[in-house]
């Protein structure tokens, strides 16, 4: 079934529909809840309600436009609320070990596993204290490859906001990793 036939099979109340964007989008917007909340528990939930959701308000998207931005946009700003409701639920130790397991896929090979490693916990300790906003921008515009524009579109916000919870997440990231701007 495609992507499209979905939509509409879950318009008419066939859940089947519902299975099928499940299936395609799950693991990512799994993935994009758990780099923002940092706790793979809340990051499934997160998306478990995203989904349902979807199923409770499809006739309010436009099929004309694409489902995943859609679909993101719901994911990112529950995993936001989510952090913002009940950052004491965290469990920061655990979410280092999900990321790290997030993360084993990209690899480059046996031999800079080490390194590798190393420079993902380093990274991941500095996204740790970024706010949750912060985080989501890093995650949507070098995870998902996302423009500042589209960002802007599916977060709902100004583009200058964008630009802006970029620009402080990169000078906190930087001034956390000792990295020095040459300009």
């Amino acid at each position: 079934m495609t992507e499209q036939e979905a939509i509409l099979a879950l318009r008419r109340g066939d859940l089947d529909g519902l299975e099928t964007l499940v299936r395609r989008y799950q693991l990512k917007a799994v993935q994009a809840a758990f780099l923002v909340t940092q706790d793979k528990g809340t990051a499934e939930e997160v998306v478990q309600n995203a989904f349902l959701r979807v199923a409770e308000r499809i006739h309010q998207f436009d099929v004309a436009r694409p489902f995943a931005p859609w679909f993101m946009r719901i994911v990112v700003n529950d995993a936001i609320k989510a952090v913002q409701r009940g950052p004491d639920l965290l469990s920061l130790e655990s979410g280092e070990e999900q990321f790290a397991a997030l993360l084993q896929a990209q690899l480059p090979s046996p031999e800079e596993t080490v390194t590798a490693v190393q420079l993902r916990e380093t990274v991941w300790a500095a996204l740790e204290k970024l706010t949750p906003r912060q985080r989501a921008a890093v995650v949507l515009r070098y995870y998902f490859d996302m423009s500042e524009q589209e960002m802007a579109t599916r977060l709902d916000v100004a583009p200058g906001t964008v630009k802006w919870r970029l620009h402080t997440a990169r000078e906190r990231l930087r001034q956390l990793l000792g990295l020095e701007v040459n300009g």
